[in-house]
């Protein structure tokens, strides 16, 4: 059993969900003064430690990273140097004698902005989720085969726009685009407008720190040498555009209007504690796929619609692995840059309670389900999404991971 950190001497931090065993990463700029820079901190209880002059006063080697308005100059120095901060950064958190150097640049979580804390540089969502592709083939393809052929062999996935990915509390313009008013069967005429069918997607994204050449590929071993951390991730979805454009290439408009990610990156190394087997691959996956156990991750997820728990996907259910998903997406020779960022897909579980997208939760917008005083089957203009997710850490407790918000607001005229 891995050993608790001690403990800290910041006030209220101590078995909170941002202990020393958390300490995620993001950027932020003050709310109280137009003349500081946005700069990297890392966050402990409801502080926030700002780490270019903490780093300074201490001599930190590789300290002017955190002057950057972005996480990709530390990302991309490599798990050794993530792995020496991270422990530098927990003894000065715990040693009650560091406390003078480090007291004075604690700054309140609610005196500050977060801003996306990377830098996108390639964005790719897969289809992870044994639960949720199997729903959505059964609402889609009601007297088919619910998966692809393909699906139990590799992690399908599909390439998003790096530039329209968002930081948490970033409002959602409803997407206009071509839809067929009578859905996606032959015959139907197609027409223009906004999205009639706008969904959320409950994901764990995983941004990439290490980079990698052309050419070159990643095994399933080399998780943790390339991937920095992880984020939540809504992958927003317009379902009537999808439907219409899918067929024969997949995702494109449908998807990429926008995709929000939380303001706090959690180091991979934070949720040691929460990994755990996956739930079984049959048939057992081609030699570059397959993983030592555990590989997968325990980490719950919350889906609540204007402040309402509508749901509780368990990522622990989901078929592939992160790892797998890293060398399937570089089995080929693609390259990995830093600030790259891939996504589970929507997380579903096998309960009607733990469905990650309204899709599913509405069974394709026939099964209105209650939302407050109202019911829903996808989102109105005015209302707010939110992800929020809790796993095991080392000190036994839970931590969470960073939360994703996000309101929907009307279609441009």
């Amino acid at each position: 059993m891995t050993d608790g950190p001690r403990a800290t001497w910041v006030e209220g931090a101590a078995g909170s969900l941002f202990d020393v065993d958390n300490l995620p990463y993001g950027v932020f700029a003050s709310r109280s003064s137009d003349d500081e820079p946005p700069r990297v901190g890392a966050r402990i209880g409801d502080l926030v430690v700002d780490l270019a002059p903490v780093a300074a006063g201490d001599m930190l080697e590789v300290g002017h990273v955190f002057e950057s308005p972005s996480l990709n100059p530390f990302m991309s120095l490599g798990r050794p140097v993530w792995s020496s901060t991270r422990a530098w950064l927990t003894g000065l958190l715990t040693d009650e004698s560091e406390r003078d150097l480090v007291e004075p640049h604690l700054v309140p979580v609610d005196d500050v902005d977060l801003l996306l804390p990377f830098e996108v540089a390639d964005y790719v969502d897969f289809y992870c989720s044994l639960h949720h592709a199997t729903n959505v083939g059964r609402i889609l393809r009601p007297d088919g085969d619910p998966l692809a052929a393909s699906w139990r062999h590799l992690p399908v996935g599909y390439h998003g726009r790096a530039g329209t990915v968002v930081v948490s509390g970033t409002d959602v313009r409803r997407p206009c685009g071509q839809r067929r008013e009578g859905g996606p069967q032959e015959g139907a005429a197609p027409s223009y407008g906004p999205s009639r069918r706008l969904d959320l997607e409950a994901e764990v994204g995983f941004v990439v720190g290490s980079a990698t050449a052309l050419g070159s590929r990643v095994g399933t071993a080399g998780l943790a040498d390339h991937v920095f951390g992880v984020v939540l991730l809504d992958d927003w979805s317009a379902r009537d555009i999808q439907a219409w454009e899918y067929v024969p290439l997949g995702p494109f408009l449908g998807k990429s209007f926008a995709t929000s990610v939380s303001g706090w990156v959690t180091p991979l190394e934070a949720l040691a504690a929460a990994r755990v087997d996956l739930p079984g691959q049959d048939p057992r996956p081609l030699g570059y796929l397959r993983v030592e156990e555990p590989a997968g991750y325990d980490i719950d997820l919350e889906v609540l619609v204007d402040g309402e728990t509508v749901s509780r996907p368990p990522y622990a259910s989901t078929y592939w692995s992160p790892a797998q998903m890293l060398a399937h997406l570089t089995v080929n020779g693609a390259s990995l840059r830093t600030g790259d960022l891939f996504a589970s897909g929507t997380v579903s579980g096998p309960r009607t309670d733990q469905r990650g997208s309204l899709l599913e939760l509405s069974w394709g917008g026939r099964e209105p389900f209650r939302v407050g005083a109202g019911q829903r089957t996808f989102l109105e203009d005015g209302d707010t999404v939110t992800l929020r997710a809790t796993a095991p850490g080392t000190a036994g407790g839970r931590i969470a991971l960073g939360e994703v918000t996000g309101r929907v607001r009307p279609a441009t005229p």
